[in-house]
């Protein structure tokens, strides 16, 4: 009952409700929901390269009249900040998709992409490949938590790999995005099932660990930290 009593608060909110905290097999969790009327998009780099901060880029929307509602990072950088796989940003392609098997996280096949186009999608990377979907805004990340509802088969329920992790899953329409962060350190299992289980999402994607960060103008959280690659974040008039 709580779920249902969530989705229909921030169905009433508008495209973006803002970001709350909610408990899910005793680990704490930021979730932030969004629609695919607001005007969602991928951040990387300004006029002097990667803007590596949401004060930067913040600072870069404001002669434009915008700032960020909310934003957080999207998707595994090199050192150089550049993305790890395929980013496309205001329907320009920077870096192409990685469809091998790879080292860590990123490479942890199947692994996919999240698509923002006419709707919002999850997509796993040889399907994405395969369909050539037409994204205004896309980063890969990897690996998928979910996918078609079930969690990614190599993931230990007893794993004792934790993190602070980030990602995003979208509903079954494609009409709605959820990003959590975990604010306690939990394995991939449980952040999968915090997707599926929690928040009844049939396909999801990891974005990060440990350097996940999160921004919700309304609560004034802004977290900080080493310079960041690809960000996330819904823009509104100031």
């Amino acid at each position: 009952m709580w779920r249902l009593a969530f989705m229909l608060a921030v169905w009433g909110m508008g495209a973006f409700a803002g970001c709350r905290d909610m408990a899910f097999e005793g680990a704490s969790y930021s979730i932030c929901e969004v629609s695919a009327g607001a005007d969602l998009r991928l951040f990387h780099s300004g006029p002097d390269g990667a803007l590596g901060s949401f004060s930067a880029l913040d600072k870069m929307l404001e002669p434009r009249g915008l700032r960020l509602d909310f934003a957080m990072n999207a998707g595994m950088y090199h050192r150089d900040l550049s993305p790890v796989g395929l980013y496309i940003e205001d329907g320009a392609q920077a870096t192409p998709l990685i469809t091998r098997a790879g080292p860590g996280n990123f490479g942890l096949v199947p692994n996919g992409v999240f698509c923002i186009g006419a709707t919002l999608r999850v997509i796993e990377t040889l399907a994405f490949a395969a369909e050539k979907p037409s994204c205004r805004y896309a980063t890969q990340s990897g690996p998928m938590l979910v996918i078609g509802g079930k969690l990614h088969p190599k993931f230990l329920a007893d794993s004792d790999s934790l993190n602070i992790r980030n990602g995003v899953g979208v509903s079954a329409d494609g009409s709605r995005a959820v990003f959590a962060i975990s604010n306690d350190q939990v394995n991939f299992y449980t952040f999968a099932r915090l997707f599926r289980d929690g928040l009844g999402l049939p396909d999801a994607l990891y974005f990060d660990g440990s350097i996940s960060r999160l921004y919700d103008h309304d609560s004034g959280r802004h977290d900080a930290g080493f310079p960041m690659g690809p960000m996330v974040g819904v823009v509104v008039p100031r």
